[in-house]
């Protein structure tokens, strides 16, 4: 690339406006890949935190859920009268320019949708123990989805962070190399034809 440009002041002087724009590019990107890292990082201590909570919450209501078909028998009509939950809602906020989803839902309570006169307190457990599943699959949603899109972006971070460290950078410093000594060379060369000029001048006025 540096034989096609040509040696001016000019074009030294890009060259070094654009070698200074990809170094601060790089460090911007840098430092964005390290706050997400560290976004990545907490979220990621939340999806495992999470995921043993639901683990255990799920347990606790399949086996609350299996003491009340035991004591009521199947419930499966007891369930068909209850609503489906539309509660749920969408939304993202932003972190360096990364769009982390945020997932909400109306909490009204562990009210359940069921009458009394047929149930026990052992079906109002196992609603509560879902209830809280919910809840918390809402919450590991929202953390797993963001921690996907921040490993994504992580890595689109890194991939144009290197290209400007091992590309970019290297061929603006080599342009920039380049230009300089050839403008040297050409400053020593001008130099050396004056001194020539000079001493013919001085000779030939000698001469005379």
């Amino acid at each position: 690339m540096n034989q096609q440009v040509f040696p001016t002041k000019g074009n030294l002087m890009a060259a070094k406006k654009s070698l200074d724009l990809s170094h601060l590019g790089y460090d911007l990107l840098d430092r964005k890949r390290n706050i997400l890292v560290r976004e990545l990082m907490l979220k990621v201590d939340d999806a495992k935190r999470l995921k043993a909570q639901i683990a255990d919450t799920f347990e606790r209501a399949y086996k609350a859920l299996e003491q009340a078909n035991i004591t009521l028998g199947i419930i499966e009509g007891v369930a068909r009268g209850v609503p489906v939950d539309d509660s749920i809602e969408l939304g993202s906020h932003s972190v360096m320019g990364v769009d982390i989803p945020t997932v909400t839902i109306d909490e009204k309570g562990a009210k359940p949708d069921y009458g009394f006169s047929q149930t026990n307190s052992m079906l109002d457990y196992a609603y509560q123990c879902f209830h809280e599943a919910k809840l918390i699959t809402v919450q590991l949603a929202e953390v797993e989805n963001s921690v996907y899109r921040l490993a994504f972006a992580i890595q689109k971070t890194q991939k144009r962070a290197n290209a400007l460290k091992n590309i970019m950078i290297p061929q603006f410093t080599s342009t920039a190399k380049f230009i300089t000594e050839a403008l040297e060379e050409k400053e020593r060369e001008e130099f050396s034809r004056m001194k020539v000029i000079k001493k013919q001048k001085e000779s030939k006025e000698a001469q005379e």
